[in-house]
């Protein structure tokens, strides 16, 4: 491996981790904002399960391609929607935590493995983890929080994690270009790897 693929690869590690981490940040200083969309908004940026998820979602649809760039995030974001209706309703969904660990680590072999499947399956994957992390902020929404509000801030706040991941991905593709399969198998590793201590955790 030479040196610069080595430099190339440091430098990746710290761009994936920048988006994974940096966001949280937004969590201290949200802290007091009873607007129901500043709590959505907040919501998806205090976790690393979801924002890896997010970021792995983007990131996958970029690997993908063509129409699954808009497709499958939306299709995240459009789901979980629905699963966050089910959580403030109250209504029991099994393995919830389960799922979103899983999330992390299926959308990251998936990345590593460099999987292409049509449109409709990646939508129906990405949908299903989606119902379990919408779930979880439905759940988690404050008794004071307008519904549609912290709906409207939970949605945005996913979208805008998974335009992180798809400008991480294309950033690959323009950066790496020469070893473009190896870096895509390194970043599913990273994410394997976190989904691994999540579903341990």
């Amino acid at each position: 491996m030479n040196r610069r693929l080595i430099h190339s690869q440091l430098l990746l590690v710290f761009l994936l981790f920048t988006v994974l981490f940096f966001p949280m940040s937004a969590q201290a200083h949200s802290e007091g904002h009873s607007a129901g969309f500043m709590h959505g908004f907040t919501h998806p940026l205090g976790g690393l399960d979801h924002l890896a998820a997010m970021v792995a979602v983007g990131l996958w649809a970029t690997q993908m391609g063509r129409r699954a760039i808009w497709a499958v995030p939306l299709t995240f974001v459009l789901v979980m929607v629905l699963g966050g209706f089910l959580g403030t309703a109250g209504l029991a969904i099994p393995f919830v935590e389960q799922g979103i660990a899983y999330s992390v680590l299926v959308l990251g072999v998936l990345i590593a493995a460099m999987i292409r499947v049509p449109i409709a399956v990646s939508a129906s994957i990405v949908g299903l983890f989606a119902i379990f992390h919408g779930y979880a902020h439905g759940a988690e929404m404050p008794p004071t929080a307008s519904g549609v509000a912290y709906g409207l801030g939970f949605a945005v706040a996913t979208a805008l994690i998974h335009l992180n991941g798809i400008g991480l991905g294309l950033l690959c593709q323009n950066l790496f270009r020469d070893n473009l399969r190896l870096t895509q198998r390194f970043v599913g590793g990273i994410i394997i790897s976190l989904g691994v201590y999540l579903c341990l955790s």
